[in-house]
């Protein structure tokens, strides 16, 4: 009989987290640039007298990890990693302006006496642009806004930094009781409070902008009182063989916590995550090896 090919497996295909209660899939990883499940194993030596040489060696402690190298962030990948699920949004044929909130002081954002609030201008919606917006106060009656980055000037009618500062308006914008101003080539406008304006100069307020889209998310990371980090099973797909084999991997019980955020220049981002591999004790095993001739 001759010796039978090799055992081998190529590539990685996927990355597919579940829940271990429910043994549903979150979703899965396509993306990778890589999937390692490293098994390194301590030995505990026995030496003494003159000897150089140990007297005998047992196994102890193994550690299973797992390594990550991805290149797409879905929103469980949050969740598991980074300790909050995101907020998925819908649709958003016309854009989004938040609420203003005031920053510096309490006189900008007002109802009575500063601006009441700040709206997507009626037919301006493809003048919306991404980013954080700040109304800065310059007298009693006027203000500025200043935009957070140019990377999306261009969409719509082309919006220009007038400074450093960041500032967007040519001229200081006029905030005139119950009456709309317009941020021009923004889509934006600001409403004056009912009553007699009296901002404060150097007051501020900040509010955020979505500009049309098929969907978004949100997500605040680090709060103290919601943060956690779900245990989760995961399956590992090799790619197909073009003889039809396949390896799989079936880790019971994964634990991660943080996730990179790169941002490199001209380059898709990429981010390495590291996984502990725990027993199961229902399971009584760390994962099991599926393979397929």
């Amino acid at each position: 009989m001759a010796l039978s090919t090799p055992r081998s497996f190529f590539g990685v295909h996927s990355v597919t987290p579940y829940n271990r209660e429910t043994k549903n899939f979150m979703g899965t990883i396509k993306v990778l640039k890589g999937s390692s499940l490293s098994l390194s194993g301590e030995q505990v030596e026995l030496t003494g007298g003159s000897s150089k040489y140990p007297w005998a060696v047992e196994e102890s402690t193994i550690t299973a990890e797992m390594s990550l190298k991805i290149a797409q962030f879905e929103d469980f990948l949050f969740e598991l990693f980074l300790g909050k699920a995101p907020t998925s949004l819908a649709a958003e044929a016309t854009g989004n302006v938040s609420t203003l909130t005031n920053g510096k002081g309490s006189s900008v954002m007002s109802a009575t006496t500063g601006i009441a609030s700040v709206s997507a201008k009626s037919g301006g919606s493809a003048d919306l642009k991404f980013g954080k917006y700040v109304v800065t106060a310059v007298s009693a009656t006027t203000v500025d806004v200043s935009f957070s980055s140019d990377a999306d000037l261009g969409r719509g009618a082309n919006g220009t930094y007038q400074n450093d500062a960041l500032k967007v308006n040519a001229s200081a914008l006029t905030i005139t009781a119950s009456n709309p101003v317009e941020l021009t080539n923004f889509g934006i406008e600001l409403t004056g409070g009912s009553g007699t304006i009296a901002l404060v100069t150097g007051d501020t307020a900040t509010f955020e902008v979505r500009p049309a889209n098929s969907g978004a998310m949100t997500v605040r990371i680090g709060s103290s009182a919601d943060s956690s980090f779900p245990e989760f099973g995961a399956i590992v797909m090799s790619s197909k063989r073009g003889n039809g084999e396949l390896m799989e991997l079936d880790c019971f019980r994964c634990k991660g916590a943080g996730m990179p955020l790169n941002f490199e220049q001209n380059a898709f981002a990429e981010a390495e995550v590291k996984v502990k591999v725990l027993y199961d004790a229902d399971k009584d095993g760390v994962f099991e090896v599926r393979y397929i001739k």
